[in-house]
């Protein structure tokens, strides 16, 4: 199987737990099949890890793991098809979900 280039954001409604335990979930998950990630982490410390225009044309699979909304979201326009959507306390217990979900998307591209 091809390595895939997986670009994350996470963000929560206080901007703190949840933000950095769903990246790691990410991190791990990622790692474990053997994909590239970078998360991109919204919280209370503002933007950490900021995604470029590069980072998202590159990306296989886009995965939002947020509660709250996206901060400079407009990034994201031209590659929605790319993009899943799964709250960040379904990564933290459950973060294989992103490969459940990312078969769906990559079939249909």
């Amino acid at each position: 199987m091809n390595i895939l280039k997986i670009i994350a954001i996470t963000s929560c409604a206080t901007g703190i737990a949840h933000s950095y335990m769903s990246a790691e979930a990410l991190k791990k998950i990622a790692q474990k099949n053997g994909d590239q990630i970078k998360v991109e982490i919204q919280g209370a410390m503002g933007i950490e890890n900021f995604l470029t225009v590069k980072d998202i044309e590159d990306a296989d699979l886009i995965v939002f793991a947020n509660d709250v909304r996206i901060s400079k979201e407009e990034r994201f326009n031209s590659v929605n098809s790319k993009i899943i959507h799964i709250p960040p306390h379904e990564v933290i217990k459950r973060p294989e979900i992103v490969y459940e979900k990312a078969k769906e998307i990559l079939t249909n591209l």
